[in-house]
């Protein structure tokens, strides 16, 4: 169907199946830490003993091992597992606000600036855009920050 990413949950036995399916394809894994709408609370809630932090290094650390080509995280995360899963792995951003958006849901947001300095490949934008008075003022607006913040 021309996908370029299939995202799946970083729980082991998900991630290999997964990289075993796509064998011979074009079509990267991304395996998805920790949700931008949960805060250590949730984990805590759902059962969880690590904090946000915590979980999203132990579980980018799983995806590297077993091969998945990159994971989504949090901006607030994107800094510490770059280092830990190297340059090799793609880093998807989901909560992706501009200054002084609502952050909705969303607990764990960043700026397209912030997010590409802490590392980010990909940022995930939809709501700032999809609710905005006028949504290609708000699209335009967010290319051009992602414009001026990209590494030259």
């Amino acid at each position: 169907m021309g996908a370029s990413f299939l995202t799946v949950h970083a729980y082991p036995q998900t991630m290999k199946a997964a990289v075993e399916a796509k064998a011979g394809t074009n079509l990267k894994i991304l395996a998805v830490t920790v949700l931008t709408s949960y805060d250590d609370a949730d984990l805590a809630a759902a059962g969880y003993e690590l904090d946000v932090g915590e979980l999203a290094a132990a579980r980018a650390a799983q995806a590297h091992d077993i091969g998945v080509d990159g994971i989504v995280c949090s901006g607030e995360e994107a800094a510490t597992l770059r280092p830990l899963v190297g340059a090799g792995m793609v880093l998807v951003t989901p909560g992706i606000r501009p200054a002084g958006a609502a952050s909705g849901d969303q607990k764990r947001i960043m700026t397209p600036t912030a997010a590409i300095a802490a590392g980010a490949d990909y940022l995930v934008v939809g709501r700032p855009i999809l609710e905005a008075a006028d949504p290609k003022v708000a699209a335009d607006a967010i290319v051009a920050e992602i414009a001026r913040a990209r590494p030259q």
